[in-house]
């Protein structure tokens, strides 16, 4: 049998543990979670045009259980923290969550449609709670921790970023361009809408099922499992947990980063559609800007790792904002033009790739800043504690859409909407995502750990080093 090429060290002089059908099989599992995301961004269209529930109504419970899910987030991180499962700390709540993953989706759409109102509504708060405080956090915080866990290569780590991106963007796409036109062509009704989330619940199952398959945990060298001292290093009282990260301003920086990327995220996920038929004039047209976003998509993922090597992680975003900043600037003056509307639109999808690829990686890095700094790693509570912002980020977004509406006096039964409709829809569609480039450049330009980045890690290794010689 050949023996495979040896690895070798990245450019920081790190071990690297990663070949490509790993980062193919690690990329895999962010299909689920972006379905999960998607489609509960969707969820406030779904629910004001199929359903006839009230706009103002829907973005309170939307919040209501996003917060629930952010502070989940921190239990879970504890709990993998301290999990001593012979498949480790991550694999195997990839496992654990086939099943429900695809039963919560579907009950996302399968609201009583002649039931009382507060029935409804109670019924919107439970099962997105299901969805994303319950299933989604029990596969997130495991699967952003494997990063640190699978690799120290900082480099590599910039990869996996790439690869989730890559599968979890093309879910994304896939819901963004064919949900609407396809429910459409099925009838347009509710049942129409149960029918596709019973497809997408079957590949989610399925990637969680390969995810838990093919990957692995390692701890830099390579070995097969994390060591009983690695565990014992994480056991850290959460109090304690908490407040080392916060003194930690790294991770503080790309906790802000998050907030304010996945507020725009979550804006762009549920108001693309309201855009399309309320200012562009038809829905559908929601299918013609996803197909040409996939034109900047794609090489959004091929020019990220490029231009990652070249300038570095943090660079390469500050550039990608800077080019959000300007497609946001001009449709400021050109709100109505579909010809602008489609090419900033390119643009702005082309800054959004790189921050989607490397923050993760960014986040992850801050785990070794706490192994440097503290001696404890805490890779649980490094990403559950982030996703808290990232979460409380995706659930002001889409929230807004609601909150915005209701101010402006939408309402779907309407022939006809006010003209402070359309002020609003520009405000969640270009105004505050140009606000949120312009504070995530400022964020960035005071995030230097990549340039410690190197010496950090050498420190770490004299330690152990020291360590294993006493």
């Amino acid at each position: 049998m050949a023996r495979k090429k040896e690895l070798g060290l990245d450019s920081m002089g790190v071990q690297k543990t990663m070949r490509l059908t790993d980062y193919l099989g690690d990329g895999i599992g962010q299909i689920p979670l972006n379905i999960m995301s998607n489609l509960v961004g969707q969820l406030t269209y779904f629910y004001t045009e199929k359903v006839g529930l009230a706009a103002g109504m829907v973005a309170t419970m939307l919040l209501i259980a996003k917060v629930v899910d952010a502070f989940s987030d921190l239990i879970m991180g504890k709990l993998m923290d301290a999990g001593h499962s012979p498949k480790g700390k991550c694999r195997p709540w990839f496992l654990r969550m086939t099943i429900p993953s695809a039963v919560a989706i579907i009950m996302l759409f399968t609201v009583p449609g002649q039931a009382p109102s507060g029935l409804q509504m109670a019924y919107v708060l439970i099962t997105n709670i299901l969805v994303t405080a319950v299933v989604y956090t029990a596969v997130v915080i495991p699967y952003g921790a494997l990063m640190s866990i699978r690799t120290e290569s900082s480099e590599e780590r910039g990869k996996m970023g790439t690869f989730r991106a890559a599968f979890g963007y093309i879910a994304g796409m896939v819901i963004a361009i064919l949900l609407v036109p396809i429910t459409n062509a099925l009838g347009g009704n509710q049942s129409a809408w149960i029918k596709i989330a019973v497809v997408f619940a079957l590949i989610s199952m399925l990637s969680l099922l390969i995810l838990y398959k093919v990957t692995k945990e390692t701890k830099g060298g390579g070995a097969d499992t994390v060591t009983q001292q690695d565990n014992k290093d994480e056991n850290v009282p959460f109090a304690e947990a908490i407040g080392m990260l916060f003194k930690n301003k790294y991770w503080v920086l790309m906790l802000f980063c998050q907030l304010f990327m996945n507020i725009s995220y979550g804006l762009s996920t549920s108001g693309g559609t309201y855009y399309c038929k309320y200012i562009l004039g038809n829905d559908n047209m929601v299918a013609l800007l996803g197909a040409v976003g996939l034109i900047p998509t794609f090489l959004g993922f091929a020019l990220t790792g490029p231009m990652a090597s070249k300038l570095g992680m943090t660079k390469t975003c500050m550039v990608s904002c800077i080019l959000g900043m300007s497609a946001c600037m001009v449709r400021v003056f050109t709100p109505y033009s579909l010809i602008t509307t489609l090419v900033c639109g390119c643009f702005t999808t082309f800054a959004n790739i790189p921050l989607m690829c490397l923050f993760g990686a960014m986040v992850n890095n801050c785990v070794e800043y706490n192994d440097w700094k503290y001696g404890k790693r805490i890779v649980g509570m490094t990403n559950s504690a982030n996703s808290f912002g990232c979460k409380i980020g995706s659930g002001i977004g889409g929230s807004l859409i609601g909150w915005l509406l209701a101010l402006g006096g939408y309402e779907a039964a309407l022939e006809m909407q006010p003209a402070s409709v359309n002020t609003v829809i520009f405000a969640f569609s270009i105004y505050i995502p140009l606000a949120l480039f312009v504070i995530m450049f400022v964020l960035l330009l005071k995030n230097d750990l990549e340039k410690q980045y190197p010496q950090i890690m050498s420190e770490i290794q004299q330690r152990k080093t020291a360590k294993e010689n006493n």
